[in-house]
């Protein structure tokens, strides 16, 4: 018997966040352990009157291919799966992991080829998607991999993945629904912005705080438009996000930031009007550079965004999860998504979170703000105004 919160999550993926309807042809991707989850949105699909059909996606398969494929295999595009992306009306992404590392002793320049050999379908993806020929959302169901990394037990960490989802709730969809009501109005706000900054102080690393150099940057979002995902295209969601036009200064991200399975931690960059002029990490530096050097358009600033969702608390190594930590900022290397004005092309899209309150990142840690024009908007990871997130108790 499956866990009946799948059910939950499957009726608020294809009635709020994909709104299947009659005939739509529906694509599912997952890890074949996630097949619970698989089952729990075919039902869902079919209950809709879409056309529901499953991909299988095992991470030991992408292993061999880059363990033994040659260089033209790694390269290689699949025909049937621009084939599948081009043609479905939905997609639906589970993330399941099996082991979360599973890539992290392989030659990064043979994962940079990998992932570069996407590019023409990430550009796709988000070609349609822009255009609103398709509607897609990510989620992860819960794995003891995961758990390990959040340091939880399966039960604690699923507990929080769903809780983090609203399914505790008696009507998900309808907490869904008020989030999106507040994030809007902190997105109207945004869209007559010109200039945002982040400001957090450095730390010396005394009373066992981490030393980092601090975060001063100025991004020009003049003339870009602001989304608010809230449970549309990620889910668990909470953020409000544009395409930079311009980026400028030093971030230092408090968060460790893991693509692939491999993790860099202590990450420090300099932007110099949008682009990533100098880099270095704490750990796996090496790592950093060559995802920023694959192709022409990785060391460009591809979207900022917002946390907003602050039922999720604690870094859990889990940039799907961290990124929408109510408190925190990210500037993303890499694509840009073409209906925020930011049409940045790469194979590469990274999110990278910074925490901005006291102590969220570890111990010690001080907390940051953001200026809109100048205007303070937010202080120590809370929203200066009532009617915005995570100020219902005000």
């Amino acid at each position: 018997m499956r866990d009946p919160r799948l059910d939950r999550l499957a009726d608020v993926l294809v009635r709020y966040s994909t709104a299947v309807k009659k005939g739509d042809l529906v694509t599912v991707v997952a890890e074949p352990g996630a097949m619970p989850a698989v089952e729990a949105i075919f039902e869902a699909v079919l209950r809709a009157g879409g056309h529901p059909s499953f991909h299988s996606r095992p991470e030991n398969l992408q292993e061999l291919k880059l363990r033994h494929g040659s260089d033209e295999q790694v390269r290689h595009e699949c025909p049937f799966e621009r084939h599948r992306l081009s043609a479905c009306d939905v997609l639906v992404v589970l993330i399941h992991p099996v082991n979360t590392r599973f890539l992290g002793r392989m030659d990064p320049a043979r994962v940079a080829m990998a992932q570069a050999s996407r590019r023409g379908l990430i550009t796709m993806s988000l070609q349609r998607k822009a255009a609103g020929r398709s509607r897609y959302v990510l989620t992860e169901i819960p794995s003891h991999a995961a758990a390990q990394d959040a340091e939880m037990s399966l039960t604690d960490y699923s507990d929080w993945v769903f809780r983090a989802g609203f399914l505790h709730l008696a009507d998900p969809v309808e907490a869904w629904r008020t989030l999106r009501a507040q994030q809007e109005r902190v997105r109207a706000h945004m869209q007559t912005t010109r200039t945002l900054r982040f400001s957090a102080p450095a730390s010396d690393g005394s009373r066992g705080t981490r030393r980092h150099d601090g975060t001063d940057l100025t991004v020009d979002v003049s003339g870009r438009t602001w989304i608010n995902h809230c449970g549309g295209e990620n889910f668990p969601d909470g953020e409000v996000e544009s395409g930079p036009r311009g980026v400028d200064g030093v971030v230092n991200y408090t968060f460790p930031a893991i693509y692939r399975g491999k993790e860099v931690d202590g990450i420090r960059l300099r932007f110099r009007a949008g682009r990533v002029v100098e880099a270095t990490a704490t750990k796996n530096e090496d790592y950093l550079i060559k995802l920023l050097d694959q192709d022409e358009g990785a060391r460009t600033a591809g979207e900022v965004a917002l946390g907003t969702n602050y039922h999720l608390t604690g870094h859990t190594r889990n940039t799907f999860f961290d990124e929408k930590i109510g408190g925190t900022f990210h500037i993303a290397v890499g694509a840009g998504y073409p209906e925020s004005g930011n049409t940045n092309e790469s194979a590469l899209h990274w999110d990278m979170v910074s925490d901005l309150r006291p102590g969220g990142a570890f111990p010690g840690s001080p907390g940051g703000t953001i200026h809109a024009d100048g205007e303070l908007i937010q202080r120590d990871g809370r929203f200066v105004f009532n009617d915005w997130p995570g100020n219902e108790s005000r």
